[in-house]
């Protein structure tokens, strides 16, 4: 069933990429490259402010919910209204203040923050088909059907992005009704909310710093160098999302293992998993990373003619995700192993360096410093963790296990 699960999961993000990359294509298409880089921009200032008021919620939530249906407690409903509240009135405050620079648009923060939440209360249930149909089908497909005929009406950046926001509504309605019918309201439990808040408050930070570290280069170059380049840069770097598909499904595979293998003190099964994952992270995305290098001149064509000039950032942006895969899943193994500290660390050191070579590096060159100063970010992000792992555990991305995983037992592991 597990497995059943992770595929499940992997096919909503593969459809969820696709529809992604497609809605790029129809906006750098439809609109000059200032129109869709103001678009662009916009829709990443609204998922990033998102990601932060959801507190993490959402996780907190599957928790409880597994843990409350696990030991048939009652106050599941009381779960979910304490989950739901705080991120919802974070993001409305957020609405308020960022409504004179957003207009209308602002109003859906607390949408997509209350729909996160409820579908991580459908997956504390034990199922993911919610979230597979809704926020990894369609949604992202009602975006790209909803934006397309916008464009094709010719409407401004600021209607193209309601016509993206649109969906976030019935996702939420659906969400909603899929909560209700698994758990029935009933009546407060004392210290629900305490309690869930105890546990999640912690992980606040690390997702909030994870949003930020996600989606705050494309609002940077938008406010150095410009909408035109922030197009630019947002259709050169949109591709990662498809060679970021293979690590997260073998992230999904290998995490349960490497907890139990760390936590019974098993090294040695713990470096196998590690190298095991690491090698096919390579063998599954350096060509894909390759061939985007080799073929980067005639790919970002299908965004326009125009977007042909960022070849280069396809190079830095190539080479480092095949930097980052060879490191293997550096972060995974250390929160695995208990120190969720030292990734919090890892992930602030990541995104000062981030921002600080953006801001040195974008007013000069454009796109190209932007993706310099990710690559930076990405680079420590992935080489602290990588460091810390060899200094307390001795483990490495490649070892005695690498060319075992590779042999034909080790293929039905991986």
């Amino acid at each position: 069933m597990s497995v059943r699960r992770g595929l499940a999961g992997l096919a909503g993000a593969g459809c969820g990429a696709l529809a992604q990359l497609a809605l790029v294509v129809v906006v750098t298409r439809a609109c000059p490259a200032g129109e869709a880089g103001a678009f662009f921009t916009v829709t990443a200032l609204v998922l990033m402010v998102a990601g932060v008021a959801k507190l993490d919620a959402g996780n907190g939530l599957i928790y409880f919910v597994a843990r409350a249906r696990a030991a048939r407690r009652p106050g599941i409903s009381g779960y979910v209204r304490a989950a739901l509240l705080p991120p919802t009135v974070v993001a409305a405050g957020a609405a308020a203040v960022l409504w004179p620079r957003l207009g209308p648009l602002a109003a859906v923060l607390p949408v997509i923050v209350a729909a996160d939440v409820l579908l991580a209360a459908t997956r504390g249930f034990g199922t993911i088909r919610p979230t597979v149909l809704l926020d990894g089908m369609l949604t992202p497909l009602c975006q790209l059907a909803a934006v397309g005929v916008a464009a094709l009406a010719g409407a401004s950046p600021a209607g193209l992005a309601l016509a993206w926001a649109a969906p976030y509504a019935p996702m939420l309605v659906l969400a909603a009704a899929g909560v209700r019918g698994r758990a029935p309201r009933g009546p407060y439990v004392p210290g629900t909310a305490r309690e869930l808040w105890r546990h999640t408050a912690p992980r606040s930070v690390a997702g909030a710093v994870q949003a930020v570290f996600q989606r705050v280069d494309i609002v940077i170059v938008a406010l150095l160098a410009g909408p035109a380049p922030a197009a630019v840069y947002t259709a050169a770097t949109r591709f990662k999302v498809v060679g970021q598909l293979a690590g997260q499904g073998l992230a999904q595979a290998v995490q349960p293992g490497l907890v139990r293998a760390l936590a019974a003190g098993e090294r040695e099964r713990a470096g196998e998993l590690y190298q095991a994952a690491t090698v096919w992270l390579v063998v599954l995305t350096w060509p894909v990373w390759l061939a985007y290098a080799a073929l980067a001149p005639w790919a970002l064509r299908i965004f326009g003619p125009a977007y042909a000039s960022a070849a280069p950032v396809a190079l830095v942006l190539a080479g480092t995700m095949m930097v980052a895969t060879a490191c293997g899943m550096v972060d995974v193994v250390l929160t695995a192993a208990g120190h969720t500290g030292a990734s919090l660390a890892n992930l602030l050191v990541a995104v000062a360096c981030t921002v600080l070579l953006d801001l040195a590096l974008i007013p000069s060159h454009g796109a190209l410093g932007a993706v310099a100063g990710w690559s930076g970010g990405v680079i420590v992000k992935n080489l602290l963790p990588l460091w810390q792992l060899h200094h307390r555990y001795g483990l490495h991305p490649f070892g005695r296990h690498t060319l075992a995983a590779l042999r034909v037992r080790g293929w039905a592991a991986a």
